[in-house]
């Protein structure tokens, strides 16, 4: 009898314990953003949505995961531009499963990162040889749009959605990096040459500028002493015949003459580095000096007059 219960408590304790096991394998919890296929003896029979779900252990069983995620494709293509240049580039795909096409997504494609990868490659290769190697730079948005919306229009039937494409990097052949260097840098320096020049240009231009204004000041300067010295003279010669009655002109042509002469040796002399030389240097000479002014006006007053006089013949 005893024999007996013990056999019907193990009996009971192993139903208990597969029962319990079958329990725990009918059971499923599914994660937030992800979504388990299942299937019953091989055939599809529904999407588990996440949270707490059943199933039948041993007649359903899990085959696949589908992320809901935003995913990230990333490509590394190499191809050749139009000028003939090897090109490597790195294509970055964002895609997520499209939450109407999750059957699709799941059994239309064996491989979808695979195959994503597979339509990039041809993209690239079709859009980077029509440019040259400087508009592949330049234009790496119009690469990306163009791979973006053949994918989209590729990929929408397999149940996804291509959400961005871009052009992360752009690494050319080491030979020709270092060509485009030298090319820049001797721009760069053509450049700088020009600007050095054109600076130069401006500075002589301007010096030249500065130099007529001060030369025309000058000159300015000159007419304008030499016209206070004239007016000088004539209030002197005014004040020497107001003051002294017999005196003549050429007295005081003299006089003044004189007067200069001893001021500029003056000057001479407070300058002690000047080197100036007065020939003939002795205070005669402002006689001969007075009578070649004189003989000038003469002649020329002669001269005048002849003119006249024929004119009016």
């Amino acid at each position: 009898m005893g024999d007996m219960q013990e056999s019907q408590m193990i009996t009971y304790a192993i139903t208990g314990a597969i029962i319990l096991f079958l329990l725990v394998k009918s059971i499923i919890i599914v994660p937030e953003k992800k979504i388990f296929v299942i299937q019953r003896l091989g055939k599809f029979q529904k999407m588990a949505m996440p949270g707490l779900g059943f199933i039948i252990p041993f007649i359903d069983n899990k085959v696949g995961v589908i992320n809901m995620r935003v995913q990230q494709l990333d490509v590394d293509v190499e191809t050749k531009t139009r000028d003939d240049v090897f090109v490597h580039l790195r294509v970055s795909v964002q895609f997520q499963v499209m939450s109407d096409k999750i059957f699709e997504a799941h059994y239309a494609l064996d491989n979808h990162r695979h195959q994503i990868a597979s339509y990039i490659f041809d993209d690239v290769r079709a859009e980077v040889p029509k440019m040259e190697l400087d508009d592949v730079f330049a234009k790496k948005e119009d690469i990306a749009k163009a791979v973006r919306q053949n994918l989209a229009d590729s990929m929408d039937d397999y149940g996804y959605s291509i959400v961005k494409a871009l052009i992360t990097d752009i690494d050319p052949d080491k030979n020709v990096k270092e060509s485009m260097n030298r090319i820049n840098a001797a721009k760069r320096d053509k450049e700088a040459t020009m600007e050095n020049a054109e600076a130069n240009k401006i500075t002589v231009v301007k010096a030249a500028e500065a130099d007529a204004e001060s030369k025309r000041l000058s000159g300015e300067g000159i007419a304008q002493q030499r016209l206070e010295i004239v007016r000088g003279f004539k209030e002197s010669v005014e004040d020497f015949q107001k003051s002294l009655k017999n005196i003549t002109h050429e007295e005081v042509m003299q006089f003044v003459l004189l007067t200069q002469y001893f001021d500029t040796l003056n000057n001479i002399g407070q300058n002690g580095k000047n080197t100036s030389i007065l020939i003939p240097h002795s205070p005669s000479a402002m006689q001969d000096f007075q009578q070649q002014i004189v003989n000038g006006t003469i002649i020329g007053k002669k001269m005048d007059e002849a003119s006249q006089e024929q004119s009016a013949e």
